[in-house]
């Protein structure tokens, strides 16, 4: 029977949203210490086969961690993208020993950042130093991953931060380089929104992968949103209604459920996936991602129910 004045069946927008969230889902990255890696004897069973793990090079810790994990990884069939922060390197020469050891164990891709450290150990205050020393050119990584704010950040403005961005998109042309952006977490998907069309042109075809806290007690994610700089955001979501509620638990369902409804209205989006930060632990947001993907069938009705109310 024909449906009259309706464009679409009832029921359909849900079943692509749900659609969408799971793929989102399943694809999710996820950032882990070496630590945690190395600790994890069941890792290869908590995510999927090659899920891209983002490996931290902690400030108090030692590269040689860092190179351990990835090389871990590699063995049981993830992705390792380690991270490389400009300020920690002493030298170019150590910041390409670096680099050397990285190809020779098989990694292909990295995430180049500025660093924790307040401090500039070496030659490299910030990432465009990096880029413009030539050295990532001698090196053939299938990807490179830049950082991103769209919190803010305590050091620069938007409009600064919006121009690094810019310079990095220019390098990865000029040396046909694959590039993506990785965000800091924030708690808004508002604040997402406002961020990305903000840009305009400046990434083109550039991917972006949105960074989510994974659940967690809000108590904690206050704690590390302080020492990230996205407290803007933390002190916005106190504030909304049953932020009580919000205080005894976070998830990243809402947020998540909001950003795959802004790629279903805006399907040119430079939205392409979403990373977590697995503040609660990293059995729980992996339990999290398996819950949201599609292999828990209970967790996939639920969600049907209600994204068709």
């Amino acid at each position: 029977m024909k449906l009259v004045n309706e464009k679409r069946a009832p029921g359909v927008p849900g079943a692509e949203a749900e659609a969408r969230l799971r793929s989102l889902v399943r694809s999710a990255s996820i950032e882990a210490t070496p630590r945690q890696i190395l600790a994890a004897e069941d890792l290869q069973e908590l995510l999927p086969k090659g899920t891209c793990v983002y490996v931290p090079f902690l400030p108090k810790g030692q590269f040689g961690d860092t190179l351990a994990a990835c090389r871990h990884l590699l063995d049981i069939g993830m992705q390792p993208i380690p991270h490389v922060p400009a300020r920690m390197a002493q030298s170019r020469e150590q910041l390409r020993d670096w680099l050397v050891q990285l190809d020779e164990s098989r990694v292909d891709r990295l995430l180049l950042i500025a660093g924790d450290s307040d401090s500039v150990a070496g030659p490299f205050p910030d990432t465009l130093a990096v880029l413009e020393s030539g050295l990532l050119a001698q090196f053939r990584f299938h990807g490179i991953g830049v950082a991103a704010h769209p919190d803010g950040h305590p050091m620069a403005d938007r409009a600064t931060l919006t121009q690094a961005l810019g310079i990095k998109r220019e390098y990865a042309r000029t040396t046909d380089t694959r590039l993506w952006v990785v965000t800091q977490f924030t708690f808004d998907a508002n604040v997402v929104i406002d961020w990305l069309q903000s840009l305009g042109n400046i990434l083109e075809e550039v991917p972006v992968d949105i960074g989510l806290a994974g659940p967690t007690r809000v108590k904690t994610l206050i704690a590390y949103a302080a020492q990230c700089g996205v407290g803007a955001s933390a002190r916005a979501m106190l504030r909304r209604p049953g932020s009580a509620r919000l205080l005894r638990a976070w998830t990243p369902d809402t947020m998540v459920r909001t950003l795959v409804q802004y790629c279903l209205d805006n399907p040119d989006t430079l939205l392409r996936g979403i990373h977590l930060f697995p503040f609660g632990g990293l059995r729980q947001s992996a339990q999290w991602i398996q819950e949201h993907s599609g292999s828990i069938e209970d967790q996939r009705g639920q969600f049907h129910e209600s994204s068709v109310q």
